[in-house]
């Protein structure tokens, strides 16, 4: 099954994993191409990159101008650029290479919003996940004390930094006249690898963890000896993570009916869910 997933976060995107025909599935969701600021790769099998350079050229059949970011293992960066001197020699903007140490639990970017933090995994080949954290936003000034105190709006953003204020011979504090913003949301996704016992310890708290589930316990051996992980162990990390809800992913095709995953999972952990293709889920909303 190849993989691909856009996290959104105050109006900018990022590409987690872009497997082979991600582009056709981006236009069937109508997600906007330009949007997409950064791409992140677990790494460099081809379920997870085989898509990413027919992506980069159709970025620059479409005028795409801004840099694009691509977060990745190593290994990939000479590959990439290869590709690009071959098949997209004159893009109408640059793509940057970051590359990713897998087996460092690091900040890799960092912006006003968010930052996302490298997961070291255990595959085949070197592989992390990745940690999207959103940032605390200022807390939000209450419109009712806008209004009867008249508040200009020049001085709203003084107030939303701790500010207080003062109207009709009295001092209003910053607590009286704002109300705390939302808590920030974190999500996790963890591609193919094997079960990690201390995964949990740079998770916690986490409110949505992906986290692969090739096979059930019935193929335990299977798992091991290819790297993956079952649906009960996905839900032992997500349990011990303390994760507010868990989605399952990266189904072998040896099982026709996937409830079994789901089943399985939620016997350890019950908030677990199965990941749908064109699904959209929101962070921190439960259910």
């Amino acid at each position: 099954m190849a993989s691909s997933q856009v996290v959104e976060i105050r109006g900018k995107q990022f590409l987690v994993d872009c497997g082979e025909g991600t582009q056709l599935q981006i236009r069937r969701s109508r997600i906007n191409f330009n949007k997409i600021q950064a791409v992140f790769i677990s790494h460099i099998h081809g379920d997870h990159c085989f898509g990413l350079i027919g992506m980069i050229s159709t970025f620059g059949l479409q005028g795409r101008m801004s840099p694009l970011h691509v977060y990745a293992p190593a290994e990939l960066g000479p590959m990439l650029q290869a590709q690009i001197e071959l098949f997209c020699r004159h893009l109408s903007f640059e793509v940057i290479f970051h590359a990713v140490d897998t087996e460092q639990f690091a900040v890799i970017y960092e912006d006003r919003s968010l930052t996302v933090s490298s997961v070291p995994l255990e595959h085949r080949l070197p592989t992390c996940g990745f940690l999207f954290r959103e940032k605390p936003s200022l807390p939000h000034i209450r419109r009712d004390m806008i209004d009867y105190l008249e508040i200009p709006v020049s001085q709203i953003n003084n107030i939303k930094n701790g500010a207080g204020w003062e109207a009709n011979g009295k001092t209003y504090t910053h607590e009286e006249l704002t109300i705390p913003s939302d808590k920030p949301r974190s999500y996790a996704y963890c591609s193919d690898t094997r079960y990690v016992p201390t995964l949990h310890e740079m998770l916690t708290g986490v409110d949505l963890l992906y986290h692969e589930s090739t096979y059930c316990q019935d193929n335990l051996q299977l798992a091991e000896a290819y790297y993956h992980s079952t649906a009960a162990q996905a839900a032992t990390v997500a349990r011990d993570a303390h994760a507010g809800r868990l989605l399952l992913g990266h189904y072998s095709s040896r099982y026709a009916d996937e409830t079994v995953f789901l089943n399985e999972a939620r016997a350890i952990f019950p908030e677990s869910y199965l990941a749908n293709e064109n699904e959209v889920i929101e962070v921190g909303v439960s259910g």
